[in-house]
């Protein structure tokens, strides 16, 4: 089995999606702008060989590189779990007359109002929406809809450029932060919790599934530097409360033409308990979601992807066994980090249950918390309860402390 994968060292994961690749029996092609050289040890040693090209995002032409070499390799599988370059694989496949997911279909996990004007046409809960391109068209649309409004790029990922617009002046502001993008999603603004729901497909039919909950809605993060940001993945997901959200997530992965892989689905729950749907991708999830899926379940759900991916096979049984958190913490003050309090205080109380940590060193520069939810530190830790899980999550955002000067 050779599996031409493109971008095997971006994002983090994706390093672990290259080793689960080769541990299932696949040999790995990586497709990326990096000098092999440069790429991760953890990276080289699970490859059978490296295609690197001028850019990934001149697409035409990464089309041309990555076949003329494919025809040279003769790969079984064309993959990407990197939301850019989705399509980019598809229309390789195409090219190549390869089995798995075609442009049309990575399209709707790409482009939003295209993803949410098919699934409002499958009669599936979701905000009145609006593409724009000019600010005529802007306020035309948020007057149509009626304030507030969420304003988001058309081929986004996550929530980077994403506003809550509650009237005129916010909207012409909004417009001017968002003006580098050519069109944008203008659409309702759902009130209420947020979640995700995340799987791994064969065919088209979930055979693993993972919901996660936002603490707090992933907007208010963006816009608060002095919020933590936190995650928890739910023990078990088939619960009264969460199974709206399933329902509409497997609905939604039928109606647009799901193949073999990974969706990350976010949706949110109104006060009065109806699931609205909220966008959809055809890759993994970001912000440490697999990692907490994998110490819900303990077992290698990276590993399962690559098996469902090369062999339409998914072996590990999920255990379902803890409530996992991850909290996200930045730094007070600008500059480089200069102390970090709390630490041993999170380590006595949470003893095994602390399953990560990861902060920046003491001297380290701290980072762009606009620019990453990883922030300057984060941490992982889980419970078979979920009251005591949140607990200890809660103790761990109020006792780290991380300042920088």
């Amino acid at each position: 089995m050779k599996v031409l994968f493109i971008s095997p060292h971006y994002p983090e994961e994706m390093q672990d999606f290259t080793r689960g690749l080769a541990e299932v029996g696949a040999q790995v092609y990586g497709v990326g702008e990096m000098p092999k050289a440069g790429l991760p040890a953890k990276v080289q040693r699970h490859l059978r060989d490296y295609l690197q090209i001028p850019s990934l995002f001149d697409e035409d032409s990464a089309v041309r590189h990555i076949v003329q070499a494919a025809r040279r390799i003769r790969p079984d599988r064309v993959e990407c779990l990197w939301e850019p370059c989705v399509v980019l694989a598809a229309r390789v496949r195409q090219e190549l007359g390869m089995p798995g997911m075609t442009p049309e279909v990575a399209i709707g996990f790409r482009d939003k109002p295209i993803m949410k004007q098919r699934l409002f046409d499958a009669d599936l809960r979701v905000p009145r929406f609006a593409r724009v391109r000019t600010a005529r068209e802007a306020f035309e649309a948020a007057y149509a809809i009626g304030y507030p409004v969420c304003v988001k790029p058309v081929a986004g990922a996550g929530s980077a450029d994403t506003y809550r617009v509650g009237d005129d002046a916010e909207l012409r502001a909004v417009l001017g932060a968002v003006e580098r993008h050519p069109e944008i999603n203008l659409e309702e603004f759902i009130e209420g919790e947020e979640f995700t729901y995340d799987t791994v497909c064969i065919d088209g039919e979930p055979v693993f599934e993972s919901v996660a909950q936002y603490f707090p809605k992933p907007l208010d993060g963006r816009a608060n530097e002095w919020i933590t940001p936190a995650q928890v993945v739910f023990r078990d997901p088939y619960q009264p409360a969460l199974m709206p959200g399933i329902e509409l997530g497997r609905k939604v992965i039928k109606a647009l033409g799901m193949t073999t892989g990974f969706t990350h689905m976010e949706w949110y729950k109104k006060p009065n308990g109806e699931a609205v749907f909220g966008e959809i991708a055809a890759r993994s999830p970001g912000g440490k979601l697999v990692d907490q899926m994998n110490f819900a379940n303990d077992f290698d759900v990276y590993r399962e992807t690559a098996r469902a991916i090369c062999w339409k096979s998914f072996e590990a049984k999920p255990q379902r066994r803890y409530h996992v958190a991850a909290l996200f913490k930045r730094a007070m003050g600008q500059g480089k980090i200069r102390r970090i309090e709390g630490l041993e205080d999170i380590k006595q109380r949470l003893g095994p249950s602390l399953v990560v940590t990861d902060l920046l060193p003491i001297g380290h520069p701290r980072r762009d918390w606009k620019q990453t939810l990883l922030s300057d530190g984060y941490m992982i830790l889980r419970h078979p309860d979920f009251r005591t899980c949140m607990d200890m999550m809660r103790f761990a955002i109020a006792t780290l402390r991380i300042h920088a000067g």
